[in-house]
């Protein structure tokens, strides 16, 4: 006779309920292990909400399905907003520009990836037909600027007026469409800004713009992941998006969301590291106080 047919039969059953549950515990803890985990995605807010969504959507559908490791959009009303998750730590991964002064630099931000387009200027434009024909024009005039974030389109620009002491009243329009809408409406009479969202917004609202300034050239944002992310989900998801351009799908992704943008046709990301950034970081070396 077998130990369990000697054993009472409450207790028997007891023994198979323990049994069980320990059986199910395993199962769900397995499973669990098994579940990818989930990162919100913030890209900084370049152009209005719906169109920033329009981007990446397709492009993080994709890096979520070929890496295994489940990115979603988290996007604030404005620039500032999305960079204020940032700051919370509610946030995995950003294509940024906003984390290279001295403060933000030491929170282990990972650089992996950048797109592949040819180095962004930061502007003060005008339209092709506005009178202004210098900066010193701007002087008390009304310029607008995607926000208090916005590195190149705000900082580089508006500290370039400060070191030229043309004083003028700043408008913060949440997102560069924004800024350009009020430029397009005569609110204002110029709006900081960089090379490719210029040309972008001239392609797609056909409309002509003259720059009165340019700085030296920079690369585009840069792909980031936390200091939190673990090292398998990091090499899952920069692989993803580093070999998109090699995949069929991913070159139609590509296509489409660029096409939408107006960015050069099938725009790929590439590898990037720290070292491609120095020039955002020399910049608040001598930058004006109120914008380190």
């Amino acid at each position: 006779m077998s130990l369990m047919n000697r054993l009472p039969a409450r207790l028997v059953r007891g023994l198979c309920f323990a049994a069980a549950l320990l059986g199910v515990m395993a199962w769900s803890t397995s499973a669990s292990a098994q579940e990818p985990r989930v990162y919100n995605f913030s890209p900084v807010n370049q152009y209005g909400l719906e169109l920033t969504a329009s981007y990446w959507n397709p492009i993080i559908d994709y890096v979520s399905r070929k890496s295994g490791v489940k990115l979603q959009l988290k996007l604030g009303r404005t620039s500032a907003d999305t960079t204020a998750y940032v700051l919370a730590n509610e946030v995995g991964f950003v294509f940024s520009n906003h984390l290279f002064s001295p403060d933000r630099d030491n929170l282990g931000w990972k650089i992996f990836g950048r797109r592949d387009t040819t180095p962004i200027r930061s502007q003060i434009v005008v339209l092709a037909d506005s009178p202004i024909q210098k900066l010193e024009q701007l002087a008390n005039e009304t310029v607008a600027f995607p926000g208090p974030e916005a590195t190149v389109a705000y900082k580089f620009s508006y500290a370039n007026l400060l070191n030229q002491k043309i004083p003028v009243q700043v408008v913060f329009a949440g997102n560069m469409d924004g800024a350009f809408a009020q430029l397009a409406s005569g609110r204002v009479k110029a709006v900081g800004t960089h090379t490719q969202l210029s040309a972008g917004w001239s392609l797609r609202e056909n409309k002509s713009l003259r720059a009165l300034w340019e700085s030296e050239p920079l690369n585009d944002l840069a792909l980031m992941a936390a200091k939190n992310v673990s090292a398998k989900d990091l090499a899952a998801v920069s692989k993803a998006f580093l070999e998109m351009n090699k995949d069929p799908v991913g070159k139609k992704v590509l296509a489409a969301a660029s096409d939408l943008v107006k960015l050069p046709l099938a725009t790929a990301f590439v590898p990037s590291s720290s070292a491609d950034y120095a020039a955002y970081r020399n910049f608040y070396q001598t930058a004006p106080p109120s914008l380190r």
